[in-house]
């Protein structure tokens, strides 16, 4: 499994690739845990934990590094809801006007307690129905999980 890509790398791939990631609908205490994103794209919406899946890397594998990098916890997998096509109208870089992922979507319940928000979000919170307005991306996961109105 590779590590990071380099950031001139990573640019040329968001400019020319969708990414393939995974999103986490992380179950927790009759809710879902969503972060406050600090990054493009999404900044500042409630989103489900996520990232890209690395090279050589399984999808379960993906699924338990992504939740300990950005919750501090490790998950056990509950249902994969298969894959979602969100296409952004920014990205990360100002010369990069879109960004296209290929996110699985996958139901998981927290193994533990307390949450650890890493750099991308600024709070981590547990939402319970029924939920506030919402991101549409997000808001198609809860409903496919059955946790939605």
């Amino acid at each position: 499994m590779t590590g990071p890509i380099p950031e001139g790398t990573w640019h040329d791939i968001v400019e020319h690739v969708p990414i393939v990631s995974v999103d986490l609908i992380v179950r927790h205490a009759g809710g879902v845990v969503l972060g406050k994103r600090t990054n493009r794209p999404g900044r500042g919406e409630w989103f489900v934990p996520g990232g890209r899946v690395r090279k050589d890397e399984r999808l379960d594998a993906a699924v338990h590094r992504v939740a300990e990098a950005e919750l501090g916890v490790d998950v056990r997998i509950e249902e994969r809801l298969g894959v979602y096509e969100h296409l952004w109208d920014e990205s990360e870089f100002d010369d990069v006007a879109t960004k296209h992922y290929l996110a699985n979507g996958v139901v998981v319940r927290s193994q533990g307690e307390r949450f650890a928000a890493d750099g991308q979000h600024s709070d981590l919170r547990v939402f319970e129905p029924p939920f506030p307005d919402l991101h549409p991306y997000v808001e198609a996961y809860l409903r496919d999980a059955g946790l939605g109105e």
